[in-house]
């Protein structure tokens, strides 16, 4: 069963990063695997028992991919503080764009909830 998960996972990590060589180079292949792969389990409208679970194994080490972030703050603070005006500009335009998006987002589900329940 988790093999099986981890395969899916794999597949769209792989099928994500053919995608970013062929077409999109723009865009990091994982995320363009992990989109694909939202995508696919909303048209399927469930997630997998194999899916859930060798995600649920991964989780316990997503601490582990904070370190190397964390070391780069460290080790390259002068140059995070002399680009600071961009950095603190682009978080800024990022958050105007997807907070009333993640209230829309919000919206949509509660009403499909709704309605799901009333049927």
């Amino acid at each position: 069963m988790l093999l099986r998960g981890m395969t899916w996972l794999i597949f769209f990590q792989l099928l994500g990063t053919w995608l970013n060589v062929v077409l999109l180079p723009i865009l990091p292949g994982p995320i363009i695997g992990m989109v694909l792969m939202v995508v696919y389990l909303c048209l399927r409208g469930e997630v997998s028992e194999s899916i859930s679970l060798a995600a649920g194994g991964l989780l316990k080490y997503l601490p582990l991919i904070l370190v190397p972030p964390a070391v780069g703050i460290m080790a390259y603070g002068a140059e995070i503080i002399a680009d600071a005006t961009a950095i603190l500009l682009t978080l800024a335009i990022s958050l105007a764009l997807s907070l009333p998006f993640c209230g829309w987002l919000m919206q949509r589900m509660i009403m499909r909830q709704e309605r799901g329940e009333k049927s």
